[in-house]
């Protein structure tokens, strides 16, 4: 092991848990001061944080690295916007913090209530996406944690640039600057150290990125972490449906960002709606600039497409790449989901309530929708003003993970002079 590397990454733990101590104590009214300062401090920092931007660009294009690595990673006036935006709505959210879940008093009248608290010092590790870096610090802000950021190295010089806003936001409100690091060093033996726990200092762990860097922290954690495999949702669209609802759900679902976690990577539809349906959803889609892959009856409809293998049903393209399956009902659709998908999102398209039920309370997925686009599957549409990721995981954090799910709790037990009986 590298020993300066150890030296850095190890020290770097021990600043974020003694910052973790003094910053959970912090009100709300500070922490939101401090949020808003990182927004404005992003906005005043705008073309440093876009000529980084533009470095890491040109670095990954001479890498050839493919189009929705490119769109991950690309930063612009309008997504910077969205970044400063993401910040202020987290800013409204209530505070996560020292909210009191439950409360009860016992027969021998003892008080106890469950009160939410802060995780601690955080890990997050990541890839590409740049809003990351500004998105965690904020929510790990909002809910009282300190955090340590690794994004990938195609974005370093832009996550820089944006920790040097956080920094000055973190220095003008005179708060540890070490409530919020990012590790510098590109070595992938940092991420090693990490998943090990620098030496006690990580309370938790958060992956974000592609299948092999989260199968790689699932494996090898030795601290617990929150995280999603890989996000392979589904469009089912039953008898029901219009053709014109299915059409534009779907469309948006799979091709508005092709490399986003809740992009569609598969089509279910129902044999009852398929010669009424399939034509107009495959037109719609190649319009949009999509290649089909499909079993024997969507080939046979379009002979253009190409004939999917069991591997496209299991397949996150993150591209203008789709799979396209005919089940028999919506019990085939959710077998089907349950069986290849990876328990992200799922959407049905179906005027039918009893088909929704079904739907709703048979598909074993973080997040589930009817007549509307998997691509809703992200915590700023859910209200919760930004996210980390969307974990698929069935404890503790499920679904997006925003600032409520950084939380832990504890018990507060008021007592007058109880012992117990011997």
């Amino acid at each position: 092991m590298n020993k300066a590397l150890n030296k850095y990454m190890n020290k770097m733990g021990i600043d974020a848990k003694q910052a973790s101590n003094a910053f959970a104590s912090i009100g709300s009214e500070e922490k939101n001061k401090l949020i808003l300062e990182v927004g404005k401090q992003l906005d005043a920092n705008r073309e440093e944080i876009l000529r980084s931007n533009q470095i890491d660009i040109n670095k990954a294009r001479e890498k050839n690295l493919p189009s929705s690595s490119m769109d991950r990673l690309l930063l612009d006036n309008q997504r910077l916007n969205s970044m400063i935006q993401s910040i202020e709505e987290v800013v409204q959210l209530p505070d996560p913090i020292g909210e009191t879940l439950e409360e009860w008093t016992r027969p021998n009248g003892l008080k106890i209530s469950k009160v939410t608290v802060p995780l601690g010092a955080i890990g997050i590790i990541y890839e590409s996406r740049p809003n990351v870096t500004s998105d965690a610090a904020a929510l790990c802000l909002k809910s009282g944690n300190a955090v340590i950021l690794r994004g990938g190295s195609e974005s370093i010089n832009t996550n820089i640039s944006i920790h040097q806003s956080i920094s000055s936001a973190l220095e003008k409100h005179k708060i540890d600057p070490n409530t919020v690091q990012l590790v510098k060093d590109t070595d992938r033996k940092a991420v090693d150290m990490m998943l090990n726990g620098l030496d006690g200092n990580i309370d938790i762990l958060v992956p974000r990125g592609g299948k092999s860097l989260v199968a790689k922290v699932k494996a090898e954690a030795k601290v617990p972490i929150i995280g999603h495999l890989e996000g392979i949702c589904h469009v089912y669209v039953q008898e029901s449906a219009k053709v014109k609802d299915a059409v534009r759900i779907i469309v948006n679902s799979k091709m508005r960002r092709t490399g986003i976690c809740g992009a569609a990577e598969t089509i279910l539809i129902d044999q009852k709606c398929m010669d009424s349906h399939l034509k107009s959803i495959v037109k719609a889609l190649k319009e949009a600039g999509c290649e089909i892959r499909g079993d024997d009856r969507v080939c046979m409809i379009d002979p253009e497409a190409i004939e999917a293998t069991d591997q496209d049903w299991k397949k996150e393209y993150l591209d203008s790449i789709v799979s396209i399956r005919i089940v028999k009902n919506v019990e085939d659709a959710v077998n089907h989901i349950n069986h290849y998908g990876s328990g992200h999102t799922e959407s049905i398209i179906t005027e039918d309530d009893q088909s929704i039920d079904y739907f709703f309370q048979h598909t074993q997925s973080a997040i589930i929708l009817s007549n509307a686009s998997t691509q809703f599957a992200d915590g700023g549409e859910f209200g919760m003003g930004a996210e980390i990721g969307i974990s698929t995981d069935k404890i503790h954090a499920r679904g997006p993970v925003g600032a409520r799910q950084l939380t832990s709790y504890k018990y507060l037990v008021n007592g007058s002079g109880q012992i117990r009986p011997e």
